[in-house]
């Protein structure tokens, strides 16, 4: 009796790729909790739609709500004030991120925008570290300031436009800043643009140092930041990012 005969099967041409696999998909960034940011498309930005981008530095600069790193972002702006096709309307600086609302006249202008922005902040806060460490200019900082790409919400309506505001500048009460106790007491946080915002639900007033520089913004020329959002009341500044609010804005937890 003969041997069986033998049955070939055919082998993949190429070897198979993709599909859910332990340690698919983009590295979480060395030294941080989460993921970085996805590259996908950027959505279309016009005139009329502002934009709240978050910024997230890296571990070892996760001190941004210090004078120093305060007035390295505030050159930062400076820089980029002039521009006509890009403004920062709106910005409050946390520890580790920075939380900026911006009105661009399209895609390409919020690129370049937050392109010089960041180039500028680098190197101011690189130049702060080295300053805190003491180290000489051929030795002095010259990494990574930023995580990853900067995360960017459209604002296309009137509601978002508020919870925007209201996110922004009263973002220290997320984190629980306003319990620092230089800062206890006071109504809006000097780390960022409340000082020039006007659509507060009650007068706002603070004794701070005639040194305090606020940092530069821009009155919004978009509809939604100036004037829409009104429609659903003006922002209390003991507002909490996150809980629940009325229509007429006071918290409810």
């Amino acid at each position: 009796m003969g041997r069986p005969r033998k049955r070939h099967i055919q082998q993949p041409l190429f070897k198979q790729r993709g599909g859910k696999r332990a340690g698919a998909g983009r590295p979480i960034t060395a030294g941080r909790y989460r993921a970085s940011e996805r590259h996908r498309a950027r959505p279309k930005i016009t005139k009329a739609t502002p934009v709240h981008v978050t910024l997230r530095v890296v571990q070892v600069l996760e001190v941004l709500r210090t004078l120093d790193a305060y007035k390295a972002l505030r050159r930062a702006m400076v820089c980029v004030y002039r521009r006509t096709n890009f403004r920062i309307v709106g910005i409050s600086i946390e520890q580790s991120h920075v939380h900026l609302i911006v009105e661009a006249h399209d895609k390409m202008a919020l690129a370049r925008g937050m392109q010089a922005f960041q180039i500028s902040a680098a190197k101011q806060l690189n130049a702060v570290y080295s300053k805190w460490r003491g180290l000489p200019f051929t030795e002095r900082r010259r990494g990574k300031v930023f995580c990853d790409r900067y995360n960017e919400e459209v604002i296309t309506s009137r509601r978002q436009a508020r919870h925007a505001w209201s996110y922004v500048l009263n973002n220290w009460r997320k984190h629980k800043e306003d319990r620092v106790p230089e800062l206890r007491g006071s109504a809006i946080d000097p780390f960022s643009s409340a000082v020039a915002f006007d659509g507060w639900a009650r007068p706002i007033r603070e004794s701070w140092p005639p040194t305090y520089e606020p940092l530069p913004v821009h009155a919004p020329a978009s509809w939604l930041m100036s004037v829409g959002w009104r429609m659903y009341g003006l922002i209390d500044p003991r507002e909490v990012p996150g809980r629940r609010t009325t229509r007429r804005g006071a918290g409810v937890a």
